[in-house]
């Protein structure tokens, strides 16, 4: 999985994200769920920006989101809702788990950490029936597809604040320039 995840320098962001949804799918496959998703949190709201769902299972889609107060990965980054859930109907009072227009069975979720410590999302699958197969294992391999996904966001950023960089660079001041700019001062 992690070959897939990583892009050279020259790739492009389309490359990165086939990529990433690619990863996407097959751990959302070999663990049997019916959604996996990367999920972007930012002033208060968590928006979906990768989303995979097995036929007839589009619960949610990409680009959508909601509050992050009414998310179960709100619930897990706060420690209310363990990140590796057999079935959430067993944790709906103690977490307080939000009202979903969906059941929710089976859940794991990780949070996305850039290289400067910033959470950026969560990394998060479930399906719609309860899976009592579901070991730390798995919630293992959720983490390092998350902890791959994160370098890939770090290297966009930083690719992103270069070229935003790269148009203010400071050019040398033409001392004709200069002159006509400061017209009392003389040239060395």
């Amino acid at each position: 999985m992690s070959e897939l995840l990583v892009a050279t320098a020259e790739g492009s962001d389309d490359l990165i994200d086939q990529n990433v949804k690619e990863v996407l799918h097959g751990l959302r496959e070999h663990l049997k769920m019916d959604v996996i998703f990367v999920s972007e949190i930012r002033n208060g709201q968590r928006t979906f920006k990768h989303v995979d769902h097995s036929a007839g299972k589009a619960l949610i889609e990409t680009g959508g989101g909601s509050s992050l107060e009414q998310s179960f990965c709100q619930c897990v980054l706060d420690g209310r809702l363990p990140p590796l859930v057999h079935d959430a109907a067993e944790h709906i009072e103690s977490a307080k788990l939000p009202a979903t227009p969906f059941r929710v069975g089976a859940h794991l979720s990780t949070p996305i950490v850039l290289a400067n410590g910033e959470i950026y999302g969560t990394l998060c699958c479930f399906s719609t029936e309860p899976d009592p197969s579901l070991r730390d294992t798995d919630l293992q391999k959720l983490a390092v597809v998350a902890k791959h996904t994160a370098r890939r966001i770090d290297v966009r950023r930083e690719t992103a604040r270069d070229a935003e960089l790269e148009k203010w660079k400071l050019q040398p001041i033409d001392e004709k320039k200069q002159a006509w700019a400061f017209p009392g001062k003389k040239g060395n």
